[in-house]
């Protein structure tokens, strides 16, 4: 199964769908949960029942005729750093303390922050956003796991964690300026449920990026080069922490464009991760 948030005519406010074939429904017309937050309240397998039940007894709206947003709610969202070689070794190029990613790349505790808040989050086709007191950024392209407010994973997206390299390569502990500030991530198209993503170890990965209409960078991973483990990542994130709303987990990048480019303003950044799909933004600078 799928879900998502969308909005259908002159609808401003996104609902909570699940996806039928070509059909979207409204799970709380559905007589199912009023929200994700209220789904992700339940444990997976009653989530994923209500779910199915929506899917098969609700009135459907085609998908083609909606918007799809964020599928995000109330949802924060944190991010793992430094879990592929590549980019413990691009953070170590760009930082004058390099020692830092070395020593966590290895480390039995990984590096996990807070990367957004939901209203810092743009869906595809909105613009992320890049900071104009930077003068190096990249996307970075992610798997996203979404997890209940039990800490089980029942889903995964797509996920854009956009980061200045020139300011947390000043100091590592410029990171949250670094990577929160609005429109700092994208999520979706949507999320694909785990009764539909069984494995999700060997996922393939692509990041293509043009400007003006050429295709500027491409390049594929996968999420077989991983160094560590989902369910490693979500223990340590749910260790001190509760989740009421459930959470999104980004797990991090193995793609890091070469150190002579930098997002620029009108750019188009397209994820892909099969079979979730693409999510594609334009890049917007944010003056500070």
């Amino acid at each position: 199964m799928r879900i998502c948030q969308f909005t259908s005519g002159a609808e401003t406010t996104p609902q909570f769908g699940v996806i039928n074939g070509d059909q979207v429904i409204d799970v709380a017309q559905a007589g199912g949960p009023s929200s994700l937050t209220e789904a992700l309240g339940l444990d997976r397998q009653a989530m994923m029942t209500v779910l199915a039940n929506a899917a098969s007894n609700g009135d459907g709206v085609a998908l083609a005729s909606v918007t799809l947003a964020a599928p995000i709610d109330a949802q924060e969202v944190w991010a793992a750093g430094v879990t592929y070689l590549r980019s413990r070794n691009a953070r170590m190029e760009e930082s004058s303390q390099s020692d830092v990613y070395d020593r966590v790349y290895d480390a039995d505790r990984p590096e996990i922050f807070l990367k957004a808040t939901s209203s810092r989050v743009v869906g595809p086709g909105g613009s992320v956003g890049i900071r104009s007191d930077s003068g190096w950024d990249v996307p970075e392209p992610e798997l996203v796991l979404l997890v209940n407010a039990g800490g089980e994973v029942v889903g995964y997206t797509i996920g854009n964690d956009v980061s200045s390299r020139s300011i947390e390569g000043e100091n590592p502990l410029y990171l949250p300026q670094a990577k929160v500030y609005a429109h700092c991530a994208g999520l979706g198209p949507v999320v694909v449920l785990t009764d539909e993503i069984i494995d999700p170890t060997d996922l393939p990965i692509k990041l293509e990026i043009e400007r003006d209409g050429d295709l500027l960078f491409s390049e594929e991973t996968g999420t077989s080069r991983m160094h560590r483990t989902f369910g490693d990542l979500v223990t340590y994130l749910f260790r001190g922490n509760a989740f009421p709303a459930g959470v999104f987990l980004m797990t991090g990048t193995g793609i890091v464009p070469p150190s002579e480019f930098t997002l620029r303003d009108g750019d188009t950044v397209t994820i892909t991760i099969e079979p979730i799909g693409s999510l594609t933004n334009a890049v917007e600078r944010i003056e500070v």
